[in-house]
């Protein structure tokens, strides 16, 4: 089954439980897959690393807006998003923990031959694409700068 035909389903769901913050979610991502696969290009389908891709960024949203509501003092509007983001992450894979992402990164700065800050770049390009969707893009650019900076390989 497909994220849009899971999705549906869900919606669907939701809607006979009369539950509005799952609906809005459902129907918000539905809603940026159907742009994905009418944009030009797409031919009326989109891969399921595209799919990750939109969720990714959904939650990314999600997250963003509620620090922001945060920083504002409007809880109100902070719960809604943390709710949304609750539901969207549900459709992502599993994320790693902190000390399992540490633990990977170390392995690919070896595996690349980083030794220093000035290797960045170089991490960054494998890490984000082998921990695409398993880790937030933020916390694999910190924790990789924070270990060349502060560990000698």
């Amino acid at each position: 089954m497909s994220l849009k035909e899971r999705i549906d389903a869900d919606i669907k769901k939701a809607m006979l439980a009369k539950d509005k913050v799952r609906l809005t979610a459902l129907r918000s991502i539905k809603s940026q897959i159907m742009l994905a696969e009418t944009a030009e290009g797409a031919h009326g389908t989109i891969s399921a690393d595209a799919e990750l891709k939109l969720l990714n960024k959904a939650a990314k949203q999600r997250r963003e807006a509620a620090e922001t509501y945060q920083q504002q003092f409007r809880s109100d509007l902070e719960e809604v998003e943390l709710a949304e983001l609750a539901i969207i992450e549900e459709y992502l894979p599993a994320q790693l923990s902190e000390a399992d992402l540490v633990e990977r990164l170390v392995e690919i700065i070896r595996r690349v031959g980083a030794t220093g800050p000035s290797d960045l770049g170089k991490v960054m390009g494998v890490a984000a694409r082998e921990l695409s969707g398993q880790a937030d893009g933020k916390a694999i650019s910190q924790t990789v700068s924070h270990l060349l900076n502060n560990t000698n390989f």
